[in-house]
């Protein structure tokens, strides 16, 4: 049959190893998050982008937002990759986080026309965001906003989205590599059962054709000679039945033997598995067999049948009361023999319990061989189930078999543990477990944190490139200041009233024009000859109409 690779659900209980890969990655990722607002506590007052008119405090809440999307990334991880977009176009240094959540995502993403499209859309996202941002609080022009964002989305979100669409496609050829080798090995175990399969097969049938074919003529033949002897010559007929008495034996030991080297699906000969095998009504005709044979059966069953169970259950359960009532016949002639069949949801036990023969067996039957039983212990035990035999305290015997309702493993793989799952796993675990996990992470690790400071080495050098560039309105002077200027225009050259500078003035100051509002900045000129000079200037309304210099005396 065609091998299927086991498809890994998202919600399937991870394994104890993996498990404590996912609790370190947590805590790499919080250390992460701490020291990114180490650093934004640091260099935060410096940031580049027209969010520098909020207060850093405000700024500092953002980022711990952003800093806090991080251990989401994995549930959803475009969504993240887009809002931490959208927040790097507005403030810069974002940008290092977004990287970080930009490798990821797209890593993750199946089908090359979906990442396409999330990269683009997530490198687009800072270009529109910074261009808005800017130009609407005017900050600084269109151009500036678009360098910014060009700089913030190239370095942060699509140099890191092409290294992890490159990382994702080697992962996914790793697997696929992993899954093909897979096929091919399961294939290969497949083809090598087969073969041993037709050649157990092969030597069956011949030992049938040739060895069988004998045994039976001998068979016949002895019988013919045990008829002829009792009239002619009646002290050899015992001599004859013992011949036909080990024929008997020794056909009935070729067709078990015939039965361990057929297939392992299947029986073989006239006892090859049916639908009715190892059902209730196929217990009930076996016990009325031995009925008929003069041996007292007792059938009782507990539980519903056993037709929806799988069809080597079945098999096992009809061999083991099978070779039991058979061995009753053989050994204990005319004891009675309690059968029970006990059904439930994860087993099926089945018990042969024979009382103490009216009679010791015939000389000529011995004691067996242990064949069978060994046989059916084999049986059992390759479905995971367990057999019980021996004497019983009052002369009688007793066979115990305990099959699991649905076996966790086919009879080939348990019959070669060798290429059974079970087995490759604890090999695999024990290899991977040969060398500490934190030591096999660390070149990933050193590798992520490099990457990760030349992010932000390039992020910061181009947005320095980008800051260095802005146009920036240069403030007036005030010798440039003349009367009609607006009384923004006289503030934009940082001229305030002064407290101090009032109070000097207070009772030295020229007449005021009427209906004016005058302020007296403070221009940090020194005091000469006891005499400090000042200047007034005074606004009718916010027009500038007057302005005025003069000496006040100067108090220490």
């Amino acid at each position: 049959m065609p091998f299927t690779p086991p498809t890994p659900r998202p919600y399937e209980a991870a394994p104890p190893r993996r498990r404590k890969r996912r609790r370190l990655a947590v805590l790499l990722e919080v250390g992460t998050a701490f020291g990114y607002l180490s650093v934004l506590g640091a260099l935060g007052p410096y940031a580049m982008s027209y969010f520098d008119l909020l207060p850093i405090e405000v700024k500092l809440a953002l980022c711990a937002g952003a800093a806090a999307l991080l251990p989401f990334r994995r549930r959803f991880p475009v969504t993240i990759l887009l809002i931490l977009a959208a927040l790097a176009g507005a403030l810069p240094i974002c940008g290092m986080l977004t990287a970080l959540v930009a490798y990821d995502a797209i890593r993750r993403v199946d089908g090359p026309r979906r990442r396409t499209v999330v990269l683009f859309t997530a490198t687009m996202i800072p270009m529109l965001t910074a261009v808005a941002g800017t130009a609407g609080t005017g900050y600084g022009s269109w151009r500036y906003g678009l360098a910014q964002g060009i700089v913030v989305g190239g370095v942060g979100i699509l140099v890191p989205g092409l290294v992890g669409s490159s990382r994702g496609q080697q992962d996914r050829l790793v697997v696929a590599l992993r899954e093909r080798a897979a096929a091919a090995e399961e294939a290969r175990r497949l083809t090598d059962s087969a073969s041993r399969v037709e050649e157990r097969s092969r030597i069956a049938a011949e030992m049938h054709d040739l060895v069988g074919h004998r045994l039976s003529l001998i068979s016949l033949h002895s019988g013919g000679l045990e008829m002829a002897l009792a009239t002619k010559a009646p002290e050899l007929k015992d001599e004859a039945a013992q011949v036909r008495a080990a024929t008997r034996d020794a056909m009935n030991e070729l067709r078990a033997v015939l039965g361990v080297l057929g297939p392992l699906g299947r029986d073989t000969g006239t006892e090859a598995l049916t639908d009715a095998t190892g059902t209730r009504a196929d217990i009930d005709a076996l016990a009325e067999e031995s009925r008929a044979a003069g041996i007292a059966v007792t059938v009782r069953w507990q539980g519903p049948d056993l037709d929806g169970l799988e069809p080597r259950v079945r098999r096992a359960v009809h061999r083991v009361v099978r070779e039991s009532l058979t061995n009753v016949h053989r050994y204990a002639t005319g004891a009675s023999v309690e059968l029970t069949v006990e059904h439930t949801d994860d087993r099926v036990r089945v018990t042969v319990r024979n009382g103490a023969p009216p009679a010791p067996p015939e000389a000529t039957t011995g004691l067996g061989t242990g064949r069978g039983l060994t046989g059916l212990r084999e049986r059992v035990g390759l479905l995971g189930g367990t057999l019980r035999t021996g004497p019983t305290g009052v002369g009688g015997f007793l066979v115990e078999a305990t099959v699991p309702a649905h076996p966790a493993a086919p009879a080939a793989s348990a019959a070669h543990p060798e290429t059974s799952p079970a087995s490759l796993t604890a090999e695999e675990h024990h290899q991977s477990g040969a060398l500490p996990g934190i030591l096999r992470h660390l070149p990933g690790l050193a590798t992520g944190i490099l990457g990760l400071v030349g992010v932000g080495t390039m992020l910061a050098f181009g947005l320095s490139l980008v800051e260095s560039s802005r146009p920036v309105k240069e403030p007036l002077s005030p010798e440039s200041i003349h009367v009609g200027m607006g009384r923004e225009a006289v503030e934009s050259a940082y001229l305030y009233d002064n407290d101090l500078a009032r109070a000097a003035a207070a009772g030295h100051e020229p007449r005021r024009p009427s209906s004016t509002d005058c302020i007296f900045p403070y221009t940090g000129e020194e005091a000469l000859g006891g005499r400090l000079k000042l200047t007034r200037y005074c606004f009718r309304g916010d027009v500038l109409t007057d302005i005025d210099r003069f000496w006040v005396p100067a108090v220490r």
